[in-house]
């Protein structure tokens, strides 16, 4: 008999995305429950790659970060750093044999804005074929 467990999302968002209230994080976190842990920031450029990788390390199958679209962070390049930041980790988590897709940067659209539960489910379904961190297996 197996235990198969479900993957967790750590996921840390600009707290400019569009309908990124307490009401919507609260409602995902319905939705989800343990499958999901959020983090608003005030602003992503803020967030470092050791955030990311302590999310791996410590709970996540999967590190994500949601920016506000590109030229309307309020603090100019916030979401520049982010990109930066998230390719940096990547090359980090790459670099140590795990899968470059369980980090990665959604930049929210100027044009098309999605609420940040369309951008959860989106982020869900890019990774299910994921599964489970080595991280995290048992000795």
């Amino acid at each position: 008999m197996t235990n198969k467990r479900e993957t967790t999302l750590g996921l840390f968002y600009c707290q400019n995305v569009p309908v990124s209230s307490e009401q919507e994080r609260q409602n995902l976190e319905l939705k989800y429950g343990q499958r999901i842990r959020l983090f608003p920031i005030p602003c992503s450029g803020r967030l470092e790659p050791l955030h990311l990788l302590r999310a791996l390390e410590e709970f996540a199958d999967m590190a994500y970060v949601i920016t506000c679209p590109e030229g309307a962070c309020r603090y100019f390049e916030g979401n520049y750093r982010a990109r930066k930041r998230v390719q940096r980790t990547q090359a980090i988590i790459s670099s140590i044999g795990l899968e470059v897709d369980r980090v990665g940067i959604i930049v929210g659209s100027k044009d098309a804005p999605k609420a940040l539960g369309e951008l959860v489910d989106d982020i869900l379904k890019r990774t299910s074929g994921l599964g489970p961190s080595p991280v995290h297996k048992k000795v």
